[in-house]
């Protein structure tokens, strides 16, 4: 247990620039806090205990506006920055050094039972606000763009960006026409880039009227 309460400082102090000292990681990190809480719910579960477990994990979502069910498989070094509004649902499995930030949700698709949640391997980074939906795959050190929406299983070594969220870098090599790391101000948007490509197209088409119109008037110009 005290290992597992070294590894998730290490994790906040050694991926946060702002974090000075172990203290302020206890004193002042609710993502810290939250995985306090998770791991004593999942204690809990696992002894069959699943309606204090349950009182455990929302108490600790009251405290911190971070929802985790305490069925939910976490790995070490867990680090969920901010994290105000994460959701990570029953069946969601979250490897060794994973990265989520605020806004992220692991949730299923439907009401079947059985594995529902998200699967995400070693190291694997989710930016703000991204959703991560059903019984899927992010391959290990993959990254998902803020505002993604991923409905489909993602290799390891990829960033996927975008709704529906699409590779865009895969083992460090551009995928596509776009080629972005993390930097959430410099990710792709897929929908600008169709909103963008749809005034081309009309513009594109104003010409041809324009150039049909005046044929049209040269050739009334001819008549008369």
């Amino acid at each position: 247990m005290f290992a597992t309460v070294r590894e998730d400082v290490g994790a906040v102090m050694s991926r946060d620039p702002a974090c000075r000292s172990p203290l302020e990681v206890w004193l002042c990190y609710p993502g810290f806090h939250a995985l306090r809480f998770y791991r004593l719910a999942h204690a809990l579960w696992g002894l069959r205990l699943h309606l204090l477990a349950r009182i455990v994990s929302e108490l600790g979502r009251w405290l911190t506006g971070i929802e985790i069910h305490p069925a939910a498989r976490l790995g070490r070094g867990v680090f969920i920055d901010h994290g105000m509004g994460v959701v990570i649902g029953e069946t969601a499995e979250v490897g060794d050094d994973v990265t989520l930030y605020q806004g992220v949700t692991l949730g299923g698709t439907g009401k079947d039972r059985g594995k529902r949640h998200p699967t995400l391997q070693r190291g694997v980074m989710v930016g703000v606000g991204a959703k991560v939906l059903g019984d899927i795959t992010i391959g290990e050190n993959s990254k998902v763009g803020a505002g993604a929406v991923v409905v489909g299983s993602v290799p390891a070594n990829c960033t996927v960006v975008g709704i529906p969220g699409r590779v865009v870098r895969r083992e460090g090599q551009r995928v596509g026409p776009a080629s972005h790391d993390l930097e959430h101000a410099d990710l792709p948007d897929p929908v600008e880039d169709e909103v963008t490509a749809a005034f081309r197209r009309l513009a594109a088409l104003e010409r041809q009227v324009r150039e049909l119109e005046a044929r049209l008037a040269e050739r009334e110009r001819c008549r008369l």
